[in-house]
């Protein structure tokens, strides 16, 4: 798997999170990136798209990040889900890596800590 072709969903409720992230993986050649602002459309692009990559806000309003993960999960174990999160919600991660997160990642996520992310994620795939 080309890591430019790594279809990825980013899914926070902040508009200006999305863009940025957005922004700085088409700069780095990444064509197949999805947005959602809550978990509730998370989940429906899951199902509809089947991204290889989820980043994964966990607080959101209409349905929270480890919910979504729950539902994801479900239906769809090979689905990478990465919870990211801001400074003082080290107990949702926790929640989130029981729930099934693949990793998690600090608020603000850094263009190369997701490159990273992604590069280890293609090699795990192609190893199983």
């Amino acid at each position: 798997m080309n890591p430019k072709e790594v279809k990825i969903l980013l899914c926070d409720d902040s508009l200006l999170v999305r863009k940025k992230l957005k922004s700085a993986l088409e700069e780095q050649g990444y064509t197949g990136i999805l947005e959602a602002a809550d978990g509730l459309e998370a989940v429906a692009l899951c199902q509809e798209q089947k991204p290889d990559l989820v980043l994964m806000d966990i607080v959101m309003p209409r349905k929270d990040g480890i919910e979504a993960l729950k539902e994801i999960k479900e239906f769809d174990k090979n689905i990478h889900v990465v919870m990211v999160s801001s400074v003082g919600t080290q107990g949702n991660l926790i929640k989130a890596l029981k729930a099934g997160a693949d990793n998690f990642m600090q608020k603000p996520v850094t263009i190369e800590a997701l490159n990273e992310l992604i590069h280890k994620m293609a090699q795990d795939r192609r190893e199983a």
